[in-house]
């Protein structure tokens, strides 16, 4: 059996994501392309995908300088991709409250 997630870390984590899109984070993708340590001429695929800050990415930059001084295959190119969720235009103060019974 799988471990089971409950609905308060779903919650929680939910919130985190939202907290920080509304700071100015977008989710980033980048595409890694790395060398195979045991055949450096064979190019592998990774795909990572976190909520970062454009321009400078300082997540996805923690990121591959763990690669570098952690893992074996060297780094070929990386492509990224960065969307902001949540544009300032869609976040309106409301100024009343509706309850439907």
């Amino acid at each position: 059996m799988g471990a089971q997630v409950s609905s308060s870390s779903k919650v929680s984590s939910s919130a985190k994501d939202f907290r920080r899109q509304l700071e100015g984070y977008g989710l980033t993708t980048a595409n890694i392309l790395y060398r195979r340590p045991d055949h450096q001429w064979l190019l592998q695929t990774y795909v990572w995908q976190d909520y970062d800050l454009c321009p400078n990415f300082p997540v996805l930059n923690k990121f591959l300088n763990f690669w570098l001084e952690t893992l074996e295959g060297p780094l070929h190119s990386v492509t990224v991709a960065h969307a902001r969720l949540i544009k300032p235009a869609e976040i309106r103060a409301v100024d009343g409250e509706f309850r439907l019974h």
